[in-house]
């Protein structure tokens, strides 16, 4: 099921989505002192383009430093990805059966607001997490 909704996703989200967020990395990589925020937008721009199976959870140890280079991402880049899943999502719940795509690009603009200090792995992954017993 997952490669059917990514397939979906990718003709009617994720490829232009994708495009805007390697416009951003380009643009980003202008500047030598933003390439960290054009990794990161990179980075985000293939989970935008492929989503459905994997997950974002938190990097362990980030701190100050994330929080402080996503204001400056937010200003740069991110509040205009922002806008662009948030514009695909409402496009697509005016069908029934976009529906279920639009609730996914929603739960996209935490992460184009703010993806430093977050990682994006396999869904599989974060179950495979082994019980720890005292």
């Amino acid at each position: 099921m997952r490669f059917v909704l990514n397939v979906i996703w990718l003709v009617l989200s994720g490829f232009w989505m994708f495009l805007a967020y390697l416009l951003a990395g380009v643009l980003l990589c202008i500047p030598i002192i933003t390439i960290p925020w054009a990794i990161a937008s990179f980075r985000v721009g293939l989970y935008a383009l492929w989503p459905f199976g994997r997950t974002i959870i938190d990097k362990p140890g980030a701190g100050v430093g994330s929080f402080l280079g996503n204001v400056i991402w937010v200003v740069f880049a991110g509040i205009w990805l922002a806008i662009g899943h948030i514009t695909t999502g409402i496009a697509m719940c005016l069908t029934i059966i976009g529906i279920p795509l639009g609730i996914a690009s929603f739960k996209l603009v935490p992460i184009s607001l703010m993806p430093l200090g977050k990682d994006i792995v396999d869904v599989d992954e974060t179950r495979a997490v082994p019980l720890v017993r005292a």
